[in-house]
Formats: C-alpha cells, structure tokens, sequence
C-alpha cells in the first residue's frame, strides 16, 4: 500500500504524471479498493479507547485525481441514462446488500454486508456499515463514513467532505438513529448509539448543547455517544438587536432497554422527541 500512497502522492504534486499508464493504474486500484472495503477514507484510531479517527488524505486525494483522469461516459440502466465520469456500483446480491429501486451508488462507496437501501443516494469515497438501513430519499455523501446498525431515516442528509483533503469526513458512528429530515455536514461527528430527532442540524460549527444537568455543557459539531438530541435555539447579540440562534439540544440519554432499532420509537417518546 506505501507504494500505492507513494504514487499517488507524486500525481498530486505533478498531474502530468496522470497521462502515465502506471500511475493512471494505481489510481483505479485506490477506487477499487475503497469499493471492496479494503481501505478507507477515515477509520477509528482504538475508538474503544479515545474515540479519535484519522483521515487518510492520500486516499481522498486518489479521488480527487479520479475524477481529473476519467471521461464522461453514458450509462444505460433499464429506462435510466447516465452520462458521467464515475460508473454505478454493481453486484449487490454477491455481497448481501439490498437495494431497491431506484437507489444508486456510486463505484467507490463501499456497502456492507446486510446494509439495506431504499431509494437513496451514496456517493464516491463513503463507507456504510453492516446491517445499516438507508432509507428513502436519503442521501450519504462523498466520505461520509456510516457505522454499523445505523438507521438513517427517510430525508435524512448526509453531507460529502472531500475538499479539502484533510478535512474529516461526516462521521456517523455504530448504532445511532439519524431521525427523519436531519442534515449533518461539514465534517460533524455523531456518536454511537446517539439518537436524533426529526429535523436536527449538526454542521461542523454547530453548538451541541447538553441540558441534563445543572448548567449547560457545550460541544461543537460533535454528539457525545448515547444522546437524545432535538433542535434547539439559543439568543446570539447582533447590531441589530439579541435574535434566536439554531443548535441541538442533548435531553437525555438512550438506555440500553432501547438499542434495539424496534424499540427506538420508545427512546424517543421517554424523552417527547419526534421521529
């Protein structure tokens, strides 16, 4: 793989070197890769213990000369025409995954094993995770990295990071419900098995403000793992005068007589938040 990095990184600095053979090669073996899983954009650096990732902003950058180095092509799908630069994802039912019409993924977006898409839309570079649930009209974008028994619910946004290439990507970790009409962006962090009710906004400027206790604890861009969060709003001075300012209000926590997604609902209704 050094070798891979290594190339990669001598296209980015000259993409004169895209018109060679060899390095245009290692190029699609970087996308091939992330298709299959085998790498990565971002991954947990021991998240049993710090909870930390890191971008691996060579792999982003083999994207980003990806596009540079492919050439529109039409695609036929059934009644559907495409013309772009990026193939669609094909052979789901060799991998467990199930799609349903018209969902459409990306080639490059890795999907798991038991991961179910309605029609739904993944990008380039994402990674979803076993046994996670897409549901209709949602979107993941490029990066996005979507852990393990995670329900995206029907609307839900998923922004794609991929400039700049360091940039963390959105991070969605294992078991979390992302409720219906939700937007994270700009490389926000949700942790496991948060829970966030309908319409929540996360950016990665967002304040995320626990109101459990006796005085508020305030996060940026990040859901600390387990929360039950609504949208919110607090009072911001402008020139103009004091106005009401969008956040995400962490009410409480989920308890483990809800993880599984068949009793989420209940999650919910304990702390009065809409799905």
């Amino acid at each position: 793989m050094g070798n891979k990095k290594d190339q990669i990184l001598e296209a980015w600095a000259d993409r004169s070197l895209l018109s060679n053979p060899t390095y245009k090669a290692t190029i699609d073996d970087v996308i091939h890769e992330l298709n299959e899983g085998k790498i990565r954009v971002a991954e947990p650096i021991d998240a049993s213990t710090t909870g930390e990732w890191q971008v691996n902003e060579w792999v982003k950058k083999a994207i980003l000369l990806y596009f540079v180095s492919q050439t529109m092509k039409p695609e036929e799908v059934g009644i559907f025409s495409f013309n772009d630069k990026i193939p669609l994802k094909t052979d789901f039912a060799t991998k467990g995954v199930r799609v349903v019409p018209p969902a459409t993924v990306r080639h490059g977006a890795y999907l798991a094993p038991g991961a179910i898409l309605m029609p739904s839309y993944v990008n380039i570079g994402a990674y979803v995770g076993e046994r996670t649930m897409v549901d209709t009209w949602a979107t993941v974008g490029s990066c996005a990295q979507i852990g393990s028994d995670v329900h995206l619910s029907g609307g839900v946004g998923i922004g794609g990071v991929l400039e700049p290439p360091q940039a963390v990507p959105v991070i969605i970790e294992d078991g979390a419900f992302i409720g219906s009409r939700c937007i994270v962006v700009e490389g926000a962090r949700i942790g496991a098995k948060a829970v966030l009710g309908a319409g929540v906004t996360i950016t990665g400027s967002s304040k995320v403000i626990d109101v459990t206790g006796e005085k508020p604890v305030e996060y940026k861009g990040y859901v600390p793992a387990n929360s039950v969060v609504i949208p919110g709003s607090y009072t911001k001075e402008f020139a103009a005068g004091s106005y009401q300012v969008p956040c995400a209000l962490i009410i409480g926590q989920r308890k483990a007589s809800t993880d599984l997604k068949t009793s989420l609902n209940d999650a919910l209704r304990e702390n009065n938040v809409a799905v």
